[in-house]
C-alpha cells in the first residue's frame, strides 16, 4: 500500500481521513484555482461568452426591434460586418497587439449596445442597425482573434472558449426572456443592461489570463517543442490516444504546450490563399453548411412556426420566438461543451443532418403537420445540438490536424464559414419569412402578421 497521502497525489483528502481538515480543503482549492491552466481555461470561458453574448441578445430582440420587417434585416446587420471583418483581417491583424485588439473589441461592443438601446422608437430601424454593425464588427475580430489565442494556451483553451461561446447563447437568449418576459423590463432597460457585459472581457485578459504564454509565443524565434513527446512518438500515436490527449488537461499546457513562433509576418498573400484553400473542404464547408441550415431555420421558419395559443404554453405570439431560440441555445450550449468528453470526427453527418431539419420544419410551416408545439421544441433543441457539435469540433480537428506553424492563421480564417453561412442564411429568410407568412395568411393561419414589436 502506498504511504502518499491523498493530498500529495493531487486530490483531495477523504472525509475522515486526517488531512481532511476545512484548512486542507482551503488549501487544494486555493491551488486548483491558481493554477495556469484552470486560469487559461476560466478565461478563455468569458471570452467566448462576452464575445457571444451580444450578438445572441440582439437576435433575441430581433422580433421587438423590428416588428415586422423580416428579422432577416437584423441578422444581416449583425453577421455581414462580422463575416467581412473575418474575411479580410486574418492578413493584417496579426500586426495590432492581442491587449489593444482586446480594448478595440470592447469600445465597440458598449458603442453600438448603446445605439440601439438609446435610439427612440419614432427614429429610424437604420440607427439602430448602425449599433447593431459595430458590436458585429467586435464579435467578428473577437472571435478570430480569441480563437487564434488558443495557438498560445493549448487545447483546454479551445475547451474553454467552445463551452464559453455556448453558454453565451444560452445566457443571452435566457436573459432576454428573463428581462422582458419574467421581469417585465423594457427593451431598452434589457439592452442598457448588456452594454456593461463588456467589461467582464477587459478583466478577463487582463486579470484572469496568464499572459507569460503570449508574450514567450510572440517573441521566441524558435519553436519550443513539449517535453517529453518527440515527434516520432506523436506520428506513431493512434488516433484514438491522439484525441484524447487533445483536451486532456496536463502539467504546463498553458507554458509549454503551444508556444510556436509567430510566423505570420513572413506569409506572402498567395501563402495565405494556399492555406485556406486547404481549409474549405475538411473544414470550412461542413461549417459552412451547418450554419446556412440552422440560420435559415432560426430567423426564416421559425418565426413562422406557430400554434393557435390556446394549445400552447403563452399568451402571446410573440413569446413563441425567444423560446424557440433559448431552446436552441441550450442544445448549442450542451455541445460546445462536449469536447473533452465526445469528439466528432465526420462534420458532414451532422451538417447533413441540420439540412433535414431545416426541410422538416420548413414543410411544417407550409402544411401544419406536427400536433404540439412540444414536438417542435424537441427538433429545435436537436437543432442546436448539430450546430454547436459542428463548431467545436471543426477547431478542435484543425488544433489536431493542421501544423503548429499554420495553426494560428488557419483557426482565424475558418471563422468565415460560420459568419458567411449565416450571411446567406440572412438573404435566404428575408425572403423565406415573407413567402412562408403569406402562404399561411392565405391558408387562414394568420398568426405571424399578430406580432409587433414590443415598445421601449
Amino acid at each position: 500500500m502506498s504511504g502518499i497521502s491523498p493530498s500529495a497525489s493531487g486530490l483531495l483528502p477523504m472525509p475522515g481521513a486526517p488531512s481532511s481538515s476545512w484548512a486542507a480543503y482551503k488549501a487544494r482549492a486555493a491551488a486548483i484555482v491558481g493554477h495556469h491552466d484552470t486560469k487559461v481555461i476560466v478565461a478563455f470561458w468569458l471570452f467566448g461568452l462576452i464575445n457571444n453574448v451580444l450578438y445572441v441578445i440582439i437576435l433575441s430582440a430581433a422580433q421587438d426591434l423590428v416588428g415586422s420587417i423580416p428579422k432577416g434585416v437584423v441578422l444581416l446587420a449583425d453577421v455581414v460586418p462580422s463575416f467581412l471583418t473575418k474575411l479580410v483581417a486574418p492578413y493584417f491583424i496579426h500586426r495590432i497587439p492581442y491587449r489593444m485588439r482586446v480594448l478595440i473589441f470592447i469600445a465597440l461592443s458598449v458603442i453600438g449596445m448603446l445605439m440601439v438601446a438609446l435610439t427612440p422608437r419614432t427614429q429610424s430601424v437604420a440607427i439602430k442597425l448602425v449599433g447593431v454593425v459595430l458590436a458585429s464588427i467586435s464579435a467578428g475580430g473577437g472571435e478570430l482573434s480569441f480563437l487564434g489565442l488558443t495557438h498560445f494556451y493549448g487545447p483546454m483553451s479551445l475547451a474553454g472558449w467552445g463551452s464559453g461561446t455556448g453558454a453565451a447563447g444560452l445566457v443571452g437568449a435566457g436573459l432576454y426572456v428573463m428581462f422582458t418576459d419574467w421581469w417585465g423590463l423594457s427593451v431598452r432597460s434589457s439592452l442598457l443592461i448588456s452594454a456593461c457585459f463588456p467589461a467582464i472581457m477587459f478583466i478577463s485578459f487582463f486579470v484572469i489570463l496568464p499572459l507569460g504564454p503570449l508574450r514567450e509565443g510572440t517573441t521566441r524565434k524558435d519553436y519550443d517543442a513539449i517535453p517529453d513527446l518527440e515527434d516520432e512518438d506523436v506520428n506513431h500515436m493512434d488516433q484514438g490516444t491522439a484525441s484524447s490527449a487533445l483536451l486532456a488537461p496536463g502539467p504546463g499546457v498553458a507554458s509549454t504546450a503551444y508556444s510556436a513562433h509567430n510566423t505570420q509576418d513572413t506569409l506572402t498573400m498567395r501563402d495565405r490563399l494556399k492555406k485556406v484553400k486547404g481549409l474549405f473542404v475538411p473544414y470550412m464547408l461542413p461549417l459552412l453548411l451547418v450554419y446556412v441550415a440552422e440560420y435559415t431555420i432560426n430567423q426564416g421558419v421559425a418565426p413562422t412556426l406557430l400554434f393557435p395559443l390556446e394549445e400552447s404554453p403563452f399568451d402571446e405570439f410573440r413569446d413563441f420566438y425567444p423560446m424557440y431560440g433559448f431552446l436552441y441555445q441550450l442544445g448549442v450550449f450542451i455541445s460546445r461543451s462536449s469536447t473533452p468528453f465526445i469528439r466528432i470526427h465526420h462534420l458532414y453527418l451532422p451538417s447533413t443532418l441540420q439540412v433535414v431539419n431545416l426541410v422538416l420544419l420548413t414543410f411544417h410551416a407550409v402544411y401544419f403537420f406536427l400536433p404540439s408545439v412540444y414536438i417542435v421544441f424537441v427538433i429545435i433543441f436537436w437543432e442546436g445540438l448539430l450546430g454547436g457539435g459542428v463548431y467545436v469540433n471543426c477547431f478542435a480537428e484543425i488544433m489536431e490536424n493542421v501544423p503548429p506553424e499554420d495553426r494560428e492563421f488557419s483557426l482565424g480564417a475558418t471563422t468565415v464559414s460560420d459568419s458567411g453561412g449565416i450571411s446567406i442564411a440572412g438573404l435566404i429568410s428575408i425572403v423565406m419569412e415573407t413567402k412562408l407568412c403569406n402562404y399561411q395568411v392565405a391558408h387562414g393561419r394568420d398568426w405571424c402578421r399578430r406580432i409587433s414589436a414590443q415598445g421601449h
